[in-house]
């Protein structure tokens, strides 16, 4: 899916608190670039699952949609709007089994709306995205007894690539 990818690597300390401990780790950072009607989440989950990533996070995203598909906070359902939509923010965590991510698109009046990322968002010029890997670390989704729903579980991994 991901058909141009620019790998740049920088050394940064990443630290993530689990149960009052620190984990911190070292991150690659990806670059890469998403190509019209290429659906946003699916490409970014495929990529995760190409390079077999453990732990990342979105560093930054900047490109447009011709579609968007988000669920806002508390609803069941998601809801879609087609147009021509500048993407002003994305941010969440993602690996090669999960993503929870978060997006922001303004429209032509500058009207701008967010919510949690579901497929069918659809690139409509560029999608240029950055993405830190962290090599260290380890995402997992385990269910909180608070709500019942599957949070981030944040783990020290035990080998590198």
């Amino acid at each position: 899916m991901v058909r141009g990818l620019l790998i740049i690597t920088i050394l940064l300390s990443v630290t993530t608190i689990r149960a009052q401990q620190a984990m911190q780790s070292t991150s690659r950072v990806h670059v890469i670039r998403l190509r019209p009607h290429e659906d946003l989440k699916k490409s970014l989950v495929a990529w995760a699952v190409q390079h077999n990533i453990k732990a990342a996070v979105i560093v930054t995203c900047v490109g447009s949609l011709e579609q968007y598909t988000l669920r806002f906070a508390n609803q069941q359902n998601g809801i879609s709007r087609t147009g021509h939509f500048e993407i002003v923010s994305l941010t969440g965590t993602l690996s090669n089994e999960s993503a929870h991510l978060h997006l922001a698109v303004s429209d032509s009046t500058g009207q701008t709306t967010g919510g949690h990322l579901l497929d069918n968002n659809l690139i409509y010029t560029t999608a240029e995205i950055a993405i830190a890997e962290l090599p260290d670390l380890e995402f997992d989704r385990e269910t909180d007894s608070t709500y019942g729903y599957k949070e981030l579980a944040v783990r020290r991994r035990s080998k590198k690539p």
